[in-house]
């Protein structure tokens, strides 16, 4: 669940007095002040130093109201804080000095032994608010809202100062320091939780937002892409501030019309806040974020040519159009369609394929565990996209759209309505999906590659009927590789064929049998791997759908299920029925195995 997205969560902004009523009482209460150090009769000298000393404060604050009064959309908690700091050293002093009033008769001698140094005190305090003040004014009075000094507040806590100059930078700098500010607040929160929360809370979150709109600076909206990466990395209450503040719809539009070098830190920002909650893909969706994301994602399609194996062109025919989806503008509209396609004649080949492993990426990171994403991005044509690059390209680009095709899948396979409308095995966008992944678990040697189309394609088990060697053969050559975590994802798919829950267990199991997948189980459990529970499911429901055959007999599969039974029961205690169940099976078509051995207490 996100955290409370509210930056200043006490008081709540309701219950905060306006800013200028907030400057007036210090303004009130240093007054009071000058009065009685005035009035003083005792330690007369110092009384008057300290009324000069709280009238500069006073002054200093009343040119704070004239600033904020002329200034429109300013960060006011650097200025709430400062204030409400003086407002205390005012009150210390406005005690003091009442202190010094009741002194008199013969204690008025000991208290001037004994004040000076509670004098020095004072004015130390009020020195310190006077600092904060000229430190605060300097930073507002400037062209650029920079300042390298440190004001007394922070003495303690250098990183809130920065925070606060930066912030008050980009609201007042020129673009170029707008963009340099906004590099610096995203350095700063890089690889440290508690600077991305004080950015939240001292008010630098809102401004980088509102310079990621301004389309006129490029690097300024880059800079601020990245510095919003950098801050909402593993933030869930941030990236829940952000959602609260109705921003994903601009997110949305600038990625649909900004520069090319732009789109790519705006798709990585998608992706970041994406990851961090379900919540946050669903509002992503509502904006219609899939549009641009395919739209980009496919931009070359219609330049690339088609390859004469058979196959390969009819993907490239159903995809061929599809960088057309969003020349109206990814985010729906018409406005800019031009300027993009400009855009994408004068980009290098470099960067265009930064964009797509970007927006691949995000397509990803949207598609995990949400549904509405999974079917908006199926009902764009975004599956036949993910096809071809899969097809198509290398490296991350290939690597990301497999990972969305993964993610897809493990949402169709809880969801029946969607696999079936997504991945219809007549429907081309899934033939082209699976002809793929089949592609990969065959051809690719990279594990990080055959891993989540082995994924996949188990996810995506119950959608297929009757005998299917052609999908089952890869996934059975794959548990004797000699990468074990492939070989462990190998049977996880092939249980998800075979497991009760699959219609058509028995011919899956029968396909197994049949593709000589029984000895390569039987070697991948002869590996003591932690992942090792997975064959030995495989191999339960093995038995319990063709326990009369001869190979089961033949590899000793009743032996190797009673010799793991009790540890594995120890680690996976849900595994108990199974265990029983299997072992009991195989005796009934083992002749004489149930005479010598001992029951297994299952």
């Amino acid at each position: 669940m996100m955290g409370n997205p509210n930056p200043n969560p006490t008081p709540t902004p309701e219950e905060e007095k306006s800013l200028k009523e907030e400057l007036l009482d210090p303004i009130l209460l240093g007054e009071r002040v000058i009065k009685l150090a005035q009035e003083a009769e005792s330690s007369k000298v110092d009384c008057t130093e300290l009324a000069r000393k709280v009238q500069v404060v006073c002054d200093n604050l009343r040119s704070v109201v004239r600033v904020v009064s002329g200034a429109q959309c300013l960060n006011e908690r650097p200025i709430r804080r400062i204030v409400g700091e003086v407002f205390k050293n005012l009150e210390r002093t406005l005690a003091f000095i009442r202190k010094c009033k009741k002194h008199g008769g013969v204690l008025r001698q000991v208290f001037s032994m004994t004040t000076t140094a509670d004098f020095r005190k004072v004015w130390s305090l009020l020195e310190s608010s006077n600092g904060d003040l000229v430190w605060l004014l300097t930073i507002l009075d400037s062209k650029d809202g920079t300042n390298v000094s440190l004001p007394p507040i922070a003495s303690n806590d250098p990183i809130l100062a920065w925070v606060w100059t930066f912030t008050y930078t980009l609201q007042l700098g020129q673009p170029k320091d707008r963009a340099e500010a906004a590099t610096e607040l995203g350095s700063l929160a890089r690889d440290n939780d508690r600077t991305k929360f004080i950015i939240l809370e001292e008010g630098g979150v809102m401004p980088l937002l509102k310079l990621l709109k301004e389309a006129s600076f490029p690097d300024a909206q880059i800079a601020a892409a990245n510095a919003l990466v950098n801050i909402t990395t593993n933030q869930d209450r941030i990236v829940g501030f952000i959602v609260e503040s109705h921003a994903v719809p601009t997110i949305v539009q600038v990625l649909g019309d900004s520069p090319m070098r732009v789109r790519v830190s705006v798709a990585n920002l998608v992706s970041t806040m994406a990851e961090q909650h379900e919540l946050v893909r669903e509002e992503f969706i509502r904006a219609n974020v899939t549009r641009p994301l395919v739209s980009l994602l496919s931009m070359d399609m219609g330049t690339v040519l088609a390859d004469p194996m058979a196959g390969r062109a009819s993907i490239h025919s159903l995809v061929l159009n599809l960088s057309n989806v969003g020349e109206a503008n990814s985010d729906g509209s018409s406005r800019g369609s031009s300027h993009q396609r400009r855009d994408r004649e004068v980009e290098s080949p470099e960067l265009r394929n930064e964009v797509k492993i970007s927006c691949a990426k995000a397509l990803w990171k949207l598609s995990k565990g949400c549904l509405s994403s999974c079917r908006k991005i199926t009902e764009t044509k975004g599956l036949l996209c993910l096809a071809k690059i899969i097809e198509s390209e290398s490296g991350e680009l290939q690597l990301n759209c497999l990972m969305a095709v993964m993610e897809i899948a493990a949402v169709a396979e809880s969801n029946a309505d969607l696999r079936r409308a997504a991945f219809k095995r007549t429907a081309p966008a899934a033939k082209a999906v699976l002809d793929q992944l089949l592609r990969v678990v065959q051809e690719e040697s990279d594990p990080a590659l055959r891993i989540p189309a082995i994924k996949a394609i188990g996810s995506l088990a119950r959608n297929f009927s009757g005998k299917v060697p052609q999908v089952i053969g890869p996934l059975v050559a794959q548990l004797g590789n000699r990468d074990v975590d492939v070989a462990s994802e190998a049977a996880i798919a092939l249980g998800k064929f075979v497991c009760p829950d699959n219609y058509n267990c028995i011919d899956h199991s029968k396909a197994i049998l049949e593709l000589d997948g029984i000895p390569k189980l039987m070697s991948l459990l002869q590996i003591n791997d932690r992942q090792q529970v997975h064959g030995l499911k495989l191999l339960c429901y093995l038995a319990l759908n063709v326990g009369n055959s001869k190979v089961l007999e033949q590899e000793r599969a009743l032996n190797t299920l009673e010799r793991f039974a009790r540890p594995v029961q120890a680690q996976h205690p849900d595994m108990k029925d199974l265990f029983a169940k299997a072992i009991h099976h195989l005796t009934l078509y083992q002749p004489g195995a149930q005479l010598h051995r001992q029951p297994l207490g299952l």
